[in-house]
């Protein structure tokens, strides 16, 4: 049955037929916009959070050019962590980079725990939001506690996370005293967001592939189930990348939705996840330049293959890189706003 009174994306996160098959990007309000390159001139990354009329204006940008279904609160995992003192700086072409990195007990007692007033601009920017986006969605987002800690252990972007894998198994009570509290931390931000009136939010375990599934259900799955238990008042969608083999625990963990990559197509991923979990996904960001037939087919084999789930969510497997013609973004909205339920049927009575 086809739910009119729920947004597209609400109803299909909630495994009720709606009304349009629906899709955003994650990365939508991005360097891919020229728009947003305007705005951010002479902002740095962690700057432009802060100012919540900036937020507003980038959040609301792709849902302007591209029509999408959702908006995306712009802001980075590492802001509640500034928020509460700890020095952490993005650098362009690096990413966040740790002041001082978590080695010992010692470190853990700048993560204190996150309250509203710390970050009252992030309360401000959803509310204008909100008031802005009307029936459309505003999902917020906040890091999961592994990649948090990933970044405070290794003091910036890693190629292996051997610091933290080698914390994680040879100090696991250290380890599980600083997800602890990274866990708290997540599910305090996610919480003010919802509070001002974000409807969905998304945990991004951007990192948790890199884990053999025995440490991550020992190891990580706990803190990721810590922050989702928080905020099993809205939709809960659960991501990480390269984690096919990891689908079946992190929906376990509490995902309401399983975000999928590219690298596994969604009908295996509606098996491995038992059936009974709608997907997000999953549309190879690398080949969003290729020829736009080869594109729209690729699009129409991933809403097929999504059919397989009780609600689906179209989206990329990542991020939509910097140099990605926007054009083609809202040519995609365009084709699953036309195409996708009749595909969806199709499949599903095939």
């Amino acid at each position: 049955m086809t739910d009119t009174a729920l947004a597209p994306l609400l109803a299909a996160a909630a495994s009720t037929e709606p009304t349009r098959i629906p899709v955003w990007f994650m990365r939508q309000a991005g360097r891919s916009l020229p728009e947003y390159r305007q705005v951010r001139t002479g902002h740095s990354m962690l700057e432009s959070c802060a100012n919540p009329e900036l937020v507003t204006e980038i959040t609301l940008q792709p849902v302007r050019r591209h029509r999408v279904d959702a908006a995306i609160f712009y802001s980075d995992i590492m802001v509640p962590l500034r928020a509460i003192g700890v020095g952490v700086d993005i650098q362009s072409g690096v990413g966040p980079v740790i002041e001082k990195p978590i080695r010992g007990p010692e470190d853990l007692q700048v993560l204190r725990p996150l309250e509203p007033e710390d970050v009252t601009y992030v309360t401000e920017a959803v509310r204008m939001l909100v008031a802005e986006l009307g029936e459309t969605p505003l999902i917020g987002f906040a890091g999961a506690p592994f990649t948090l800690a990933s970044y405070l252990v290794e003091g910036g972007p890693s190629k292996d996370y051997r610091r933290t894998k080698a914390m994680m198994v040879a100090r696991p009570d250290l380890w599980n005293d600083l997800c602890a509290r990274l866990a708290a931390i997540s599910a305090a931000f996610l919480r003010v967001q919802i509070d001002a009136g974000a409807r969905c939010v998304q945990l991004f375990d951007s990192w948790a592939g890199s884990l053999s599934r025995q440490d991550y259900t020992a190891h990580v799955m706990p803190h990721s189930a810590s922050v989702l238990a928080r905020v099993d008042d809205v939709p809960r969608i659960h991501f990480g990348v390269g984690t096919g083999e990891l689908l079946a625990d992190m929906t376990r963990a509490g995902a309401d939705v399983i975000g999928v990559d590219w690298r596994i197509s969604l009908d295996e991923a509606a098996e491995r996840v038992g059936g009974r979990t709608p997907v997000q996904g999953n549309i190879d960001p690398a080949l969003l330049g290729a020829p736009w037939p080869v594109l729209a087919q690729r699009v129409r084999d991933v809403i097929r293959a999504g059919a397989h789930a009780p609600g689906h969510i179209v989206n990329l497997g990542h991020g939509v890189p910097p140099d990605t013609d926007p054009a083609v973004l809202t040519r995609i909205v365009d084709l699953v706003h036309a195409e996708g339920l009749g595909l969806r049927a199709e499949e599903r009575a095939a």
